[in-house]
């Protein structure tokens, strides 16, 4: 299936069919598309926390305001941003690259020193939002890496993150909720499925000037 073809296919996901899960293999090709995602200066400042725990899930679903696809979907996903970015972040990020690029780490460090002149600019609440668009990124590939593998999948908003923060004890891992993100397999019964998108033209969102 083209990328095209499986966008038209997705759907906001509602109702999933609780007795079908996605496959192990499934879901490492799902979040080895997430790792290969974009993000500025490749430092991914944020986390994907797959909850398993049954008690932490009713919680969270509580905190979601029971919106059906936290106890329908086959797995349940909490993406944090990173609360604590500072030049431990960078120096993390151009150990990993000297490693990659096979170099001497100095021949890294003037792109060290330009990253983290950057990131100093940014106070607190600059560096949560900085994060965050960070994070949707990965979630647009996780979205369309899921499509393309005919899995549903529901990014969602709509829940109190200071609850969520609570109950998954966020802020002693340096750590800020900020989506929600439920992948499965729909309830064919569920009407939105067939229900066709609505859309802008191209025209109304690409323009030359």
């Amino acid at each position: 299936m083209s990328l095209i073809e499986a966008l038209k296919w997705r759907y906001a996901t509602k109702n999933y069919n609780t007795s079908k899960k996605v496959a192990d293999a499934v879901f490492q090709q799902l979040t080895e598309a997430v790792r290969l995602a974009p993000s500025s200066f490749g430092l991914q400042p944020y986390k994907f926390l797959l909850i398993e725990d049954k008690a932490k899930l009713e919680a969270i679903s509580a905190a979601a305001y029971g919106q059906p696809q936290i106890t329908s979907g086959a797995h349940v996903l909490v993406l944090a941003v990173e609360t604590n970015i500072d030049e431990h972040t960078v120096a993390s990020y151009i150990d990993k690259a000297a490693i990659a690029r096979k170099t001497a780490r100095k021949n890294l460090e003037a792109r060290e020193q330009f990253v983290n002149s950057v990131i100093d600019k940014l106070d607190y609440e600059q560096r949560i939002d900085w994060a965050e668009k960070q994070a949707f990124l990965a979630v647009g590939i996780f979205v369309a890496a899921a499509a393309v593998a005919q899995v549903d999948a529901s990014p969602m908003e709509g829940f109190d993150k200071s609850a969520i923060d609570e109950i998954l004890d966020l802020k002693s891992k340096n750590l800020a909720s900020a989506l929600l993100f439920v992948i499965g397999y729909r309830d064919e019964e569920n009407e939105f499925a067939a229900i066709p998108k609505v859309r802008k033209e191209k025209k109304e969102i690409f323009h030359i000037i």
